[in-house]
């Protein structure tokens, strides 16, 4: 029976991966995939990847993952579309913080409006032409 493992995102939505073991040969499709560590039966996610091939992406940073951050096991869930797995791996990695992931840009902070000086002629909006 193939092992399964259930990953719950920043959203809250919950995504069930595979061991890439389980998914032999490797599917040459689109897929998410994680490098992960194991503590016991908690997963530690290690690295969260996107890829349109599964097949040549999955091993593009395992080494790395070993030997660096203790990787044991890849994890993948097949998925043909590319924004969905773009968004799942955002939100993937918004939630368990991969440290071979970069951050996610932080939000920005609204912009304060600009004080006009006492005197000074409000700015005038520049005449445009249909055309």
């Amino acid at each position: 029976m193939a092992r399964q493992y259930d990953f719950t995102g920043q959203s809250g939505a919950q995504y069930r991966y595979k061991s890439l073991d389980d998914l032999k040969p490797v599917s040459p499709g689109g897929a998410n995939y994680l490098y992960v560590q194991w503590d016991g039966d908690a997963a530690r996610v290690i690295y969260a990847g996107e890829t349109d091939s599964l097949h040549r992406a999955t091993f593009e940073n395992w080494e790395e993952a070993r030997a660096e951050h203790g990787a044991v096991e890849i994890l993948a869930r097949l998925n043909i579309t590319g924004a969905v797995r773009r968004a799942e791996q955002a939100d993937i990695v918004g939630k368990h913080r991969p440290p071979m992931n970069p951050l996610p840009p932080a939000p920005r902070a609204p912009r304060p409006k600009a004080e006009k000086a006492e005197g000074e002629p409000a700015p005038k909006k520049s005449a445009r032409k249909a055309g």
